[in-house]
């Protein structure tokens, strides 16, 4: 599940939800909607699945 992504990504790189959801989705509540059961459509999960994998490449987190 992608939430489940995104809480590791959040831990591993001590990055705020709301700044997360800024990033990934244009969305600072992306994160605590997602907590609460929201659904993304595929074309967002794509999009938060490529900031991360991203993030990680250009960053060395984790």
């Amino acid at each position: 599940m992608l939430i489940r992504k995104i809480e590791v990504f959040l831990r591993h790189t001590r990055m705020p939800p709301t700044k997360f959801g800024r990033l990934a989705a244009r969305d600072p509540r992306f994160v605590l909607d997602l907590r609460n059961g929201r659904i993304p459509r595929s074309r967002t999960e794509e999009r938060v699945e490529h900031f991360m994998n991203t993030y990680r490449e250009t960053t060395g987190a984790y």
